[in-house]
């Protein structure tokens, strides 16, 4: 199933140019099978695998490197950041298979402990039939907030928009009144007509903050539309690919996983357990 990333890694070496590395991490430990398959347990026949994944994927390409982590380890997400330091990689390209449920909101997939440990941008592949298709990148939407430091991910998806020729769809969403959380649902409950307006203001302001990107980005040569969305924001965002079509979701993150995700009530691993499409992970820096 993690060759699912493989066709996604393949498509933007080849467009960039990129070099790409395929890395294999020897855990301590492993169950016998990984998604009924065998689990590979030497450096042996890890490199053996990763060299028949160069031939049969990569036949012809001259930057294609194999990477095999010899020592065994416990923590896979540490130790991938680890090489992310020693190979200093532009993107991670993962599959974001994983367990689900309790565990998942607990501890967080491994894909979502690297983007909490690390600040490169990450690709996350979901595991579905089309995954293993030939990846394109024709359509591109782009949740927005009106952060200023979330914009982050919108330039990286103009600058991937650029270069695959690719439309961009973006997205912002308000709550309902019924969807609010924290201090502003009790607000809600008790003022349910002023919260109302208000949000009828931000919607409003919304509208204008789009408005102003594309302007932006229509002078600068690319196919924009966008979308005031209400309710909540992982439906509406992961609706939004659904009827556009779209290749690929581009957001910033903070990179919070597992109980703090849960707790600080972060959207992006519920896009990622949600999205039917790959998602395209944009750690926030701080502005300077």
């Amino acid at each position: 199933m993690a060759e699912l990333a493989l066709p996604a890694a393949a498509y933007l070496a080849h467009l960039l140019p990129a070099r790409i590395t395929l890395l294999h991490l020897v855990e301590r430990h492993p169950p016998s099978e990984v998604h009924h398959e065998r689990h590979l347990t030497s450096a042996a026949e890890a490199s053996e695998y990763l060299a028949e994944i160069r031939q049969r994927r990569f036949s012809g390409e001259a930057a294609v490197e194999c990477h095999v982590h010899t020592s065994e380890t416990d923590d896979v997400a540490r130790s991938i950041v680890e090489h992310i330091g020693e190979l200093a990689p532009d993107l991670i390209v993962m599959c974001t298979h994983g367990q689900g449920g309790l565990r998942r909101w607990m501890f967080g997939s491994k894909a979502q402990q690297v983007i909490a440990l690390e600040k490169t941008p990450i690709l996350l592949i979901p595991p579905t039939r089309q995954a293993g298709l030939e990846f394109q990148c024709a359509r591109i939407v782009v949740p927005l907030d009106g952060n200023a430091e979330h914009e982050q991910g919108l330039r990286v998806a103009t600058e991937l928009a650029q270069v695959c020729r690719a439309a961009q769809h973006l997205v912002f969403v308000i709550p309902t009144v019924g969807r609010l959380k924290g201090e502003d649902a009790a607000t809600g409950r008790l003022l349910p007509h002023t919260m109302a307006a208000l949000l009828d203001m931000q919607q409003e302001e919304a509208a204008e903050y789009l408005g102003c990107h594309i302007v932006n980005l229509r002078e600068a040569g690319l196919i924009i539309s966008a979308e005031v969305a209400r309710g909540d924001a992982v439906s509406a965002i992961v609706a939004a690919a659904q009827r556009t079509q779209a290749d690929l979701i581009v957001m910033g993150t903070h990179g919070k996983a597992g109980m703090e995700a849960f707790w600080s009530g972060s959207v992006t691993p519920l896009v990622s357990d949600r999205s039917p499409v790959p998602l395209l992970l944009v750690p926030v820096r701080g502005q300077t």
